[in-house]
């Protein structure tokens, strides 16, 4: 964060100082864990139910070095900045610090799949080109999202930023917290749908997004998604096309998978052609990856550079197609952080292609949020298995037993699925039935599904001796 004054701190989150000295400088970063904060720094404190943050506002100063803390209600003996909400006055809050960063360019990533990869992507490719803030794994929440823009400082030319909704509005309201110049969508599927309601509610709230542009910003939109490329529409923004389609703007030519995955193409750019191999796995990764190339090259990366760069690319953020060899030549593919019926289609995809040859065994989780769409949603995802001829497939738990019924329901499917209580039981199963050889996929919501791959993970080769 940039250094600030309490007064200027009281006055951008329309608070109250409660501090003998208005003139003390937070010089540090702005931490809501008090067992992070660091000297300087300013620590906000949430009330709670189980922990209020309140409690811990005292050892924050006297212990970790905070200069005061934001909160709503007094502490005896600390400098405050007093709100009702503490939340809402982190967002205005940030919004202030970012308003006096005139040479920062905001990027903004939203969709309903692959958005968190893809911001993964971005700032790797920005970091090439200047100091770049981004946030770890998703963070992508009315908490997460200023948290993270707070990060940027004088020295920080690019923050990229991953825009999260659970309903209309909430994508305007990360916007005004922090107004993109660069916008990215990737897809609109039915992930959340539970809470939206319908796909077309869906699109109207990713589409929030390229709303927030100025007239010099740029809409990055996937041309290969007709809800997304209709965004066009939305915006007064420039808009780069990027996708497989004829006529996008950037777009990848003559793809190409090999035995792991991994993606390789011609990129194909309004300033000519380059070759692209990508090192992580998954047929979807293109179009991530030419949404993150249609940033870096709108920013003046030369193609040459841009081209070597899309192939150096890795995924920081946790079980995402991490893809991972044990000493028994079981390959497994980890991405396990969160499920959706596109998400999962990707996923199996891509299992279907690294298990050519192979044998290949899916162990799905219950996919959540779907509302209404949630048998429909679990019994495609089973279909979609069985028609790419899933040899084994194992469903994790009662409510994703949809799965199970759907890959039946594909007549001349030869593979077999098994419906299992719960994670311990799919660990078991799999440490008595894989073969040398297997491929296997691990993917589900947040209901530890990844309790699975991490089990599986106590037999993998070290790095440096398996491929990656």
């Amino acid at each position: 964060m940039i250094p600030m004054t309490l007064a200027e701190i009281a006055a951008a989150v329309g608070g109250r100082l409660a501090a003998d000295d208005p003139d003390l400088t937070v010089t540090g970063p702005v931490e809501f864990d008090s067992r992070v904060i660091r000297p300087g720094g300013l620590f906000v404190a949430f009330p709670g139910e189980r922990v209020d943050g309140h409690d811990f506002a005292a050892s924050a100063v006297a212990d970790g070095g905070a200069v005061a803390v934001l909160g709503s209600r007094p502490v005896d003996g600390v400098p405050m900045v007093l709100v009702e909400d503490a939340r809402a006055a982190l967002g205005r809050l940030a919004r202030v610090v970012l308003d006096r960063l005139p040479t920062l360019t905001v990027v903004g990533v939203t969709g309903s799949s692959g958005k968190t990869t893809t911001k993964d992507l971005v700032a790797q490719l920005t970091a090439r080109l200047g100091p770049t803030v981004a946030p770890p794994g998703s963070f992508n929440n009315e908490l997460g999202h200023p948290y993270t823009a707070l990060q940027a400082d004088a020295d920080t030319r690019y923050l990229v930023l991953e825009k999260g909704a659970r309903g209309i509005g909430h994508i305007r309201y990360l916007c005004e917290i922090a107004p993109p110049r660069i916008a990215l969508v990737t897809n609109v599927g039915v992930s959340h749908i539970g809470e939206f309601g319908s796909v077309e509610a869906i699109a109207q709230a990713k589409g929030e997004l390229v709303e927030a542009l100025p007239a010099d910003g740029l809409a990055v939109l996937n041309a290969d998604d007709p809800r997304v490329r209709a965004m066009a529409d939305r915006t007064g923004a420039r808009v780069l096309l990027v996708g497989e389609a004829v006529d996008a703007h950037l777009r990848a030519e003559e793809v190409t998978l090999d035995d792991r995955g991994r993606a390789a193409y011609t990129l194909v750019t309004p300033g000519g052609r380059v070759p692209v191999r990508l090192r992580i796995s998954g047929r979807h990764q293109v179009g991530n990856s030419l949404a993150a190339a249609a940033v870096a090259y709108d920013l003046g990366m030369p193609l040459d550079e841009l081209g070597e760069a899309l192939g150096g690319l890795g995924l920081p953020s946790t079980r995402r197609m991490d893809v991972f060899d044990r000493a028994d030549g079981v390959t497994v593919i980890d991405d396990s952080y969160n499920a959706n019926p596109a998400s999962t289609g990707a996923a199996l995809h891509a299992l279907a292609g690294m298990g050519r040859g192979r044998r290949t065994v899916a162990v799905l989780g219950y996919m959540a949020e779907l509302g209404a769409f949630e048998r429909d949603g679990h019994e495609e995802v089973g279909r979609l298995a069985a028609e790419l001829g899933v040899d084994r497939l194992l469903v994790v738990g009662e409510p994703a037993a949809p799965i199970r019924d759907g890959a039946a329901a594909v007549a001349d499917w030869g593979g077999e699925s098994v419906l299992v209580t719960d994670q311990q039981a799919a660990i078991e199963l799999l440490r008595r039935e894989l073969r040398p050889g297997d491929v296997v996929l691990v993917k589900g919501s947040r209901y530890r599904t990844w309790d699975v791959a991490d089990a599986l993970r106590e037999a993998a080769v070290a790095p440096e001796e398996g491929a990656r």
